[in-house]
């Protein structure tokens, strides 16, 4: 029996909305295996009207939820699974959030690049694309699948992988919202566990500057490094920088560049696992992010370009500026390999505005007294420090500036992935 939640059941509020968008479908069906999502999949047609599916995540796109439709959620279907003994492949439940699956995967020294948020949906990502933290040395999350299990629109199922069904194996692997519902996924996981992970506050005097210093040390760093940059105004930028490795002076050399890209408010640099760094939560969503996002692809950070993007910040971008890094092992991949064909770029920028912020928020230059005001207080221009494991890299302990990082990494999960 399918198990179908309406609005007068108490489980509804938990499950209408998703992060990024508000909804009130008329039913919310939750299949726990493939045969029961192909029964939901005869459901939703019986009904007529919407449907949305949702692996379990964010949905950013805000099509996961509908008005007066069917949502069918897979959150039930979130096994994680090693193939074999002492193998490096993976099989998946697209309702797995992937702080869920780095948790998992850790204790076999196993890791997979995810984003930069552990409460995404597995499934949502890993038939988009999947820009990671450590994307440059692993590639796309979408470059690791190896196989698929997908139910198309008429209810068959459809195992998919290069040599069964590769045409729509290709697809699925950047477009596989168009296609079916993904039931399963199989990975070829790195043997990363362990990461070597900086968080840098920076004072941005100017931006153009700041941004072509920025991509330069990014391009020129070892493929092993993985850095996302966070703008959200008041002279302040903030970055996380990961190293796929645990050697401590391997990582050190690799980070350290970074120190010298504008002058620092804050650092820390730290060795831990994988999932540390992304970590779930697994809280219910209530659209509560809701906003309209903008993102391209870029091959340098070069002069036009920072020009142009610090023009946008100086109109008001809205409430985040993203730039995370691409290149590396993500251009390895041949740009017509999988339906993803942007192979050749080595930045990722997205903005975000919210609704209830109409009016765009105009970005001084630099702050005036020395100290930056964020919503919810005041920034300090410096931070104290602690012991690390690489004597330049001192972490902050000022809580002004960990609440700043709070506040940047929670817009951050709201910009498109």
């Amino acid at each position: 029996m399918l198990d179908i939640i309406r609005p007068d059941d108490r489980r509804y509020a938990d499950l209408r909305h998703v992060y990024t968008a508000t909804g009130a479908p008329a039913a919310v069906v939750r299949p726990r295996s493939t045969a029961k999502v192909a029964e939901a999949l005869g459901f939703a047609r019986d009904a007529e009207g919407p449907l949305s599916i949702r692996s379990g995540g964010h949905g950013i796109s805000s099509v996961s939820t509908n008005q007066h439709g069917t949502v069918i959620d897979l959150s039930r279907l979130d096994t994680i699974e090693r193939v074999g003994t002492d193998s490096d492949l993976v099989r998946i439940g697209p309702g797995a959030r992937w702080g869920e699956v780095a948790a998992a995967l850790y204790p076999w020294g196993l890791a997979i690049s995810s984003g930069d948020s552990g409460d995404v949906g597995v499934g949502g990502l890993a038939t988009a694309g999947g820009i990671g933290l450590m994307g440059r040395a692993h590639g796309l999350t979408i470059d690791r699948v190896t196989a698929v299990e997908l139910v198309t629109s008429d209810g068959s199922v459809l195992a998919l992988d290069s040599e069964r069904h590769p045409d729509l194996f290709w697809a699925v692997r950047g477009a596989g919202a168009n296609l079916g519902i993904v039931t399963s996924l199989e990975f070829r996981a790195s043997r990363t566990p362990v990461v070597a992970r900086a968080t840098l506050q920076y004072r941005v005097d100017r931006l153009a500057p700041f941004l072509r210093a920025w991509g330069e040390t990014v391009e020129a760093a070892p493929r092993e490094i993985s850095a996302f940059l966070y703008l959200m105004g008041g002279g302040f930028a903030l970055a996380t920088v990961v190293h796929a490795g645990d050697d401590p002076a391997v990582a050190g050399r690799d980070l350290t560049p970074f120190l010298a890209v504008a002058p620092l408010v804050g650092r820390r640099a730290e060795l831990l696992p994988y999932a540390a760094v992304v970590t779930a939560a697994r809280a219910p969503h209530r659209g509560r992010q809701a906003g309209r996002t903008h993102s391209g692809l870029a091959v340098h950070l070069d002069g036009e370009l920072s020009e142009r993007l610090e023009g946008l910040a100086r109109a008001g971008f809205g409430e985040l500026l993203q730039i995370r890094s691409v290149g590396g092992a993500v251009n390895d991949v041949p740009a017509d390999a999988t339906a993803y064909a942007h192979r050749h770029q080595n930045f990722s920028a997205s903005s975000r505005r919210s609704p209830r912020n109409d009016s765009p928020r105009r970005i001084p230059a630099r702050p005036s007294n020395g100290s930056a005001t964020s919503r919810g207080g005041s920034i300090p221009a410096t931070c104290t420090t602690r012991t690390s494991p690489w004597p330049a890299f001192r972490p902050t302990t000022v809580r002004g500036c960990e609440l700043m990082a709070d506040r940047i990494r929670q817009a951050a999960r709201t910009v498109t992935r």
